[in-house]
């Protein structure tokens, strides 16, 4: 679903949470692919550090990873890089748990 992050912007995150107190994007996940991996990496990116997302999370198939990035004075910082049994998590949503070998199906 589209999301309203600007007064003339609107984006497609592949997974987007909106806090129901703001109405603001929350978290945004993109899914990197080939065709798209100049809009996700650079034009997105720019455009979430621009609104000060929270919290972005780019999954990228072609190497079984997810880098999760936080909100930061300075711009989204990459937190962490996970892969394989690596287990992807988030302080604000303390039930959600994904290890990424499940996300991408691959062999534990």
């Amino acid at each position: 679903a589209e999301v309203q992050v600007g007064s003339e912007t609107t984006l497609a995150p592949d997974l987007s949470l909106v806090a129901a107190k703001t109405g603001k994007l929350w978290l945004a996940a993109e899914i990197v692919g080939t065709a798209d991996h100049r809009m996700d990496t650079v034009i997105k990116k720019q455009i979430y550090e621009q609104i000060k997302l929270p919290r972005l999370w780019m999954v990228d198939p072609r190497y079984d990873n997810v880098e999760v990035y936080h909100a930061s004075q300075y711009g989204l910082v990459l937190k962490e890089i996970l892969a394989l049994r690596e287990v992807l998590t988030e302080k604000s949503l303390p039930e959600f748990q994904l290890t990424i070998a499940d996300l991408f199906d691959v062999a534990k």
